[in-house]
């Protein structure tokens, strides 16, 4: 009996540890499951509609780096996934509830307030905390094949320029050689065949220019032709003065309209805001600028990576971050305080489009009321990696943009008691800027 009972108090005493490190286990797993759930991918997505503005990973910006938040607030603070709950859907409510750390935050950021997001469900939040775990890894494969295919190409197929220059010289260089050779054999065979050149020439009569000299019909034709022929290049170099037609200068900080307007689709008139308002449309202050980059700190660009022609004209996600960075140093931005260090460099642009001080051209009254598109007179910039003059912007240009261009006059009052006369007078329903008035001289000269 007493062996008995020894074996059950045995089997008593493994039993309970058997469930006390089974339960033991199924916590920690519960724990890991817990830090480990949630989709990384989704939570890429939601991380850079909700976050990004405000929060990066591994920097800090407006608000605290993200990376592994969860852990780190586990470990140094003791909260748990329920406290980031309650923060991400009302931050304001658990500032004003005296939570501690919650408080230490909001100070330590200059009390800036945090969006509270009540839309997002707890799934939501895991998955964003599971991007801030692991985020998935960034595409940069394809990235480098785009830039080895892009140089094996280039290597194998292209031409250099220097190449063709070298090899028509060579040819010219032959073809000369070959004239000389051709001239003197030519006068070795005339001496071998008893012909006296020099008397050949004295038999031959006047020279032509003598002859070309007596004629005084000729020359006089000649003179006239020439006298005209040198006005008109006179006068079409005179006609260019001024007209800088797809000038492109170098910037000191090199902004791309494609990136901005075209591949981010920002509207012209969030930077050039007065073309709306006034008749110059203004080279943005960097304020502007900063209103994106205090968040926007580096160039990512395309998942696939840059394209081969970005690639060869040097245009590199590392080349547009270093121009970022340009700006911070011209506002004297401090990247790791997030804060203006008062140390600032004003940026010397180089102007582009410069009409003559006397004409008078008005953007607002072209933007605003005639509902022009900037693309009209600035042609794709959407699609202009450096900025340049698309246009002449002559006064022949102008007057052909007023013929050939209708008005909009629907829902557009500036124009509505003009456009009743003037179509009853023309006997159309559609004017054009010149059949308004558009051509005349003191419209735009006085």
């Amino acid at each position: 009996m007493k062996k008995v009972t020894y074996r059950n108090q045995i089997s008593r005493v493994l039993g309970v540890s058997l469930v006390v490190f089974l339960l033991f286990s199924i916590s920690i797993f519960a724990q890991d499951g817990a830090v480990a759930s949630g989709d990384p991918a989704k939570g890429k997505a939601l991380f850079n509609q909700n976050c990004a503005a405000c929060h990066a990973l591994n920097r800090k910006m407006t608000g605290p780096a993200l990376a592994n938040v969860e852990s780190r607030l586990n470990a140094d603070e003791g909260l748990d996934r329920e406290w980031i709950y309650a923060w991400v859907k009302n931050s304001p409510g658990v500032i004003k509830s005296g939570d501690d750390y919650a408080n230490k935050v909001f100070n330590e950021y200059n009390q800036a307030p945090m969006t509270p997001f009540p839309t997002l469900s707890n799934d939501d939040i895991d998955n964003i905390l599971a991007y801030t775990a692991a985020p998935p890894p960034e595409p940069v494969a394809a990235s480098a094949a785009v830039a080895e295919g892009g140089e094996g190409g280039s290597s194998s197929t292209g031409i250099s320029n220097e190449m063709i220059l070298g090899a028509l010289v060579i040819i010219l260089g032959l073809l000369v050689m070959m004239l000389v050779l051709v001239q003197g054999t030519l006068k070795r065979i005339a001496v071998a065949n008893g012909l006296d050149l020099e008397k050949a020439k004295s038999e031959s009569g006047l020279p032509l220019w003598k002859a070309f000299a007596q004629n005084q019909f000729l020359v006089l034709v000649t003179v006239v032709i020439l006298l005209l022929s040198g006005a008109y290049f006179v006068y079409g170099w005179m006609m260019q003065v001024g007209v800088d037609q797809g000038y492109e200068p170098i910037q000191e900080i090199h902004y791309s309209h494609k990136v901005h307007a075209g591949d981010n689709k920002i509207d012209c008139k969030y930077c050039h805001s007065s073309a709306r308002v006034s008749k110059t449309s203004g080279i943005p202050s960097l304020n502007v600028c900063m209103n994106c980059h205090k968040s926007i700190y580096e160039y990512k660009g395309n998942p696939e990576g840059p394209s081969q022609e970005d690639l060869a004209n040097g245009y590199t996600n590392e080349f547009y971050t270093g121009e970022i960075k340009k700006l911070y140093k011209a506002v004297g931005w401090d990247e790791e305080n997030q804060s203006y260090t008062g140390e600032s460099k004003p940026v010397e642009w180089i102007r582009i489009h410069n009409l003559p001080d006397l004409v008078y051209f008005n953007h607002s009254q072209h933007v605003s009321v005639a509902g022009i598109e900037c693309q009209t007179c600035h042609g794709p910039v959407e699609e202009m990696e450096i900025m340049s003059q698309f246009a002449p912007l002559t006064m022949g240009w102008c007057i052909n943009c007023h013929r050939e261009t209708n008005v909009k006059v629907e829902n557009n009052e500036y124009y509505a008691k003009i456009h009743e006369e003037l179509s009853k007078k023309y006997g159309v329903e559609e004017l054009t800027a010149a059949q308004m008035g558009g051509l005349e001289c003191g419209k735009c000269h006085y």
